[in-house]
C-alpha cells in the first residue's frame, strides 16, 4: 500500500533526526497531507499512532494538516513538516 511505503519513510526520517540531535524519545511530529494523497488525517492518525508504539515517537503530539491544493507538486505526498524533540 503507497501509504504505509510513505509512513515508513516518515518514520525512518524521524528516527534518523531524533539520532542526530541524540534523543531518545519525539516529543511533537507536524504531518502535511498532500490533497491527491488518498487518506484522510483521522485515517492517518490512527496507522501513525499503530507504526508510532513501542517506538520513540509513541505519544508524541501528532498534528497533521491537509493540503487542498490538487495541483501542488507534492500533491500525492504526505510531508514530515517538523518533530519536536526534548532539549
Amino acid at each position: 500500500m503507497h501509504e504505509l511505503s510513505l509512513l515508513n519513510d516518515i518514520f525512518g526520517k524521524i528516527n534518523q533526526i531524533a539520532r542526530e540531535n541524540d534523543a531518545d524519545r519525539v516529543l511533537g511530529v507536524k504531518i502535511r497531507l498532500g490533497a491527491l494523497s488518498h487518506i484522510s488525517a483521522g485515517h492517518f492518525r490512527e496507522h501513525f499512532e499503530d507504526a508510532a508504539k513501542g517506538t520513540i515517537v509513541e505519544n508524541a503530539k501528532l498534528e497533521v494538516v491537509e493540503d487542498d491544493d490538487p495541483e501542488a507538486p507534492d500533491a500525492q505526498e504526505m510531508i514530515l513538516e517538523s518533530i519536536e524533540l526534548p532539549e
